[in-house]
């Protein structure tokens, strides 16, 4: 397998610098967008590490492997980065990816610090090799459930294609929803036309339908087909997911992109880090950074802190997980073990509902937050 490596220069294997291991979704089908944000966030934190002396006098480095949204492909680069010697892995920000970069990092006893990845199950057993900065699927859209309910939606249509955690998202809400007198229509795009998901919205009576289905594919298409059906006007059209978080979203969509809630990990405000940071991945990327670019960030700072206090010793980097107390960019960042949840979880990250303004579709609107 032709895995892509890091830039020239990006790796040494002298023992000179203390190196971490980046997953990152680069190429198609990975969501590209989402992997340039969460590269941009762990580079940038590399970068003023270094500019202040590095791990211990030494520098610290990235060796980037592009998982291309394949779990097979990140396995492998688990076990390459392995025997390179990394002192830890990073990253991801597809689930079904990162339960697979977990298991092996399990496997071969290497700490994992997962960014982006919300499955709750991330590994099938309790492990204390893996720690992770997103909230587990469960906490994040239950929120998004509070908010339909809010909002007056308690018919809710869910466009849906085949996969772990879609089908792990449709039951979260089905089972909160159904408790307080809600009722989730499944919808099959692995079966359906979009004509016949009209139709489907129409005959069921739904008064929102959530995306959980790729992008920009079929997102994109569902969404046009829908706003332009006028039986639906008065549909919501939801992504818990986030595809609305990113500027490619916007270009495909246009005005059609606008009012389109969406689960987004920032607090309210940015403290004086955030605001910091925020500035310098505004500048690295040319555009405005998403929550990615952030957990991007916050996961070197966490990784960071623990080198420095235990040097690039594997296993006190995992026994060093509950001690973790670091300024992140989002909020001080603990880890703790959540019931429910088989990793070493931040507990304390935010949790907002935002979506773009259609006056302004290059702002976003905070709708609910929990």
């Amino acid at each position: 397998m032709n895995t892509p490596t890091s830039p020239p220069g990006a790796e040494r294997t002298d023992g000179s610098s203390v190196q971490i291991g980046a997953l990152v979704p680069l190429t198609r089908p990975g969501w590209v967008e989402a992997g340039q944000h969460l590269l941009a966030g762990l580079e940038l934190a590399v970068r003023e590490i270094n500019d202040a002396g590095g791990i211990l006098g030494r520098p610290l480095e990235l060796v980037v492997r592009d998982t291309a949204a394949d779990p097979q492909r990140a396995a492998v680069a688990v076990d390459e980065l392995t025997r390179l010697g990394v002192a830890a892995l990073a990253g991801e920000y597809h689930s079904v990816v990162a339960r697979a970069a977990a298991a092996r990092a399990d496997a071969l006893g290497v700490p994992f610090l997962c960014s982006s990845a919300v499955l709750d199950a991330l590994t099938e057993q309790p492990t204390e090799w893996v720690a992770r900065l997103s909230p587990p699927q469960s906490r994040g859209w239950q929120v998004y459930a509070d908010f339909l309910l809010g909002a007056g939606h308690s018919r809710i249509a869910v466009a849906a294609q085949p996969s772990v955690y879609w089908a792990s998202g449709t039951r979260i809400l089905r089972d909160y929803l159904a408790e307080r007198g809600g009722t989730v229509i499944e919808l099959d795009m692995s079966a359906l036309t979009l004509p016949a998901v009209c139709d489907e919205l129409v005959d069921n009576r739904a008064t929102a339908l959530l995306l959980l289905v790729g992008h920009p594919e079929p997102a994109v298409p569902i969404v046009k087909s829908v706003r332009r059906d006028q039986r639906l006007a008065e549909v919501m059209i939801g992504a818990p997911a986030g595809q609305p978080e990113f500027a490619e979203w916007a270009t495909l969509l246009g005005d059609d992109s606008a009012a389109i809630p969406f689960l987004r990990y920032l607090p309210k405000r940015l403290g004086p880090l955030g605001a910091r940071v925020e500035t310098a991945l505004r500048e690295r990327l040319g555009e405005a950074p998403s929550f990615v670019a952030f957990e991007g960030y916050d996961t070197v700072a966490v990784l960071a802190d623990v080198l420095r206090s235990h040097g690039a010793d594997r296993a006190r980097t995992v026994e060093s997980w509950p001690r973790v107390a670091v300024e992140g960019t989002r909020g001080r960042i603990r880890f703790s073990r959540t019931p429910g949840i088989s990793v070493w979880q931040w507990a304390g990250t935010p949790v907002q509902v935002v979506d773009r303004d259609p006056a302004e579709p290059d702002r976003f609107r905070i709708l609910h937050a929990g």
